[in-house]
């Protein structure tokens, strides 16, 4: 089944701004909604807060999907309250309005935090033990998704909870990794083979799509949605060094050293590099995260090296950004 209209809440942001480029190459007829506190006003802009009750126009109903991407997400960088107040008010404030359109179809990002950090293998049913306030945020939030479809046998959730999410413009993870690389600042902190579950963001986006019309799946889905298997971050680093043609040595710096350093630079801000004991300790702890199920239902369709070639050739040759 395809739809008429879509509204995408965090339509401004990474992921948004990509599912919005999607939708309009396949599915150019349809009303494409971008709902963001970062919207400007034009037809099918719409200013909102998902932290307050949501009031917007437009033709909605029941073929109508809701893409919920609106979160605070970078960690460590906001106060506890913010996760709190936006990814759970957000989640109440958007199964709200879809309530009072009659809309029967969400496609929520959740993320692998609320399975909490641990080097063991998480499935989609490991019991989740989130330990950071992100990760309690959209464990709640999750929760709030559920209870909205189990209102009705008609209304339909799919979850998602991708790994690190790279892509253009991303400014994340994979693109301070690339800039480490290219400026010689990169060292395999502690270990080489920390596994760091991850997905492009065009993969990620044609899959949520494909998830919300698939009319065969389960009412309520949930998967994660990273490589199968995963890779370490030794894998990453030479896979991102062939596709950029970067020939670079990875020198390894044992975990005392490297935390004596950040701890240094964290206390002088950084030194502008980002650099703190908690980023650090992060590059340390895998994200092991089974993408099994995923590849089983919804296969990839760029492998890690295709896709980081076409990452960089979005970027014109130049970077990746």
């Amino acid at each position: 089944m395809q739809f008429d209209s879509f509204i995408i809440f965090g339509g401004c942001g990474f992921i948004g701004t990509h599912m919005a480029r999607l939708l309009r190459e396949l599915r150019p007829d349809a009303k494409v909604y971008i709902a963001d506190i970062e919207a400007e006003g034009s037809e099918f802009s719409r200013w909102v807060d998902v932290r307050k009750p949501i009031n917007i126009s437009g033709e909605f109903d029941k073929n109508t999907i809701i893409f919920n991407f609106a979160a605070i997400h970078r960690t460590p960088g906001h106060p506890d309250q913010a996760y709190f107040e936006t990814n759970i008010r957000g989640a109440e404030n958007v199964c709200n309005f879809a309530r009072k359109h009659g809309i029967e179809n969400i496609v929520f990002t959740s993320s692998i935090a609320p399975y909490g950090a641990a080097e063991d293998l998480k499935t989609e049913d490991t019991l989740p033990t989130p330990n950071t306030p992100y990760g309690i945020s959209k464990l709640v939030a999750e929760k709030i998704h559920r209870e909205w479809a189990a209102e009705s046998k008609d209304r339909r959730l799919s979850i998602v909870r991708p790994g690190i999410v790279f892509g253009t413009g991303e400014h994340g993870n994979m693109t301070r990794l690339y800039k480490a690389l290219k400026s010689h600042r990169f060292a395999y902190a502690g270990r080489n083979d920390t596994i760091k579950a991850c997905i492009y963001v065009k993969d990620l986006v044609r899959i949520m799509l494909e998830m919300a019309e698939n009319e065969s799946a389960e009412r309520v889905q949930l998967h994660n949605c990273c490589y199968y298997p995963s890779f370490t971050i030794k894998q990453i680093a030479n896979t991102m060094l062939e596709a950029t043609g970067m020939k670079r040595h990875i020198p390894f710096i044992p975990r005392k050293p490297i935390m004596a350093a950040a701890t240094v630079c964290g206390m002088l801000g950084g030194l502008g590099l980002g650099i703190c004991p908690a980023r650090v300790k992060k590059l340390m702890v895998s994200t092991n995260i089974d993408g099994h199920k995923l590849a089983q239902n919804y296969p990839l369709h760029y492998s890690l090296e295709d896709a980081f070639k076409d990452w960089y050739k979005d970027c014109g040759r130049k970077g990746l950004e």
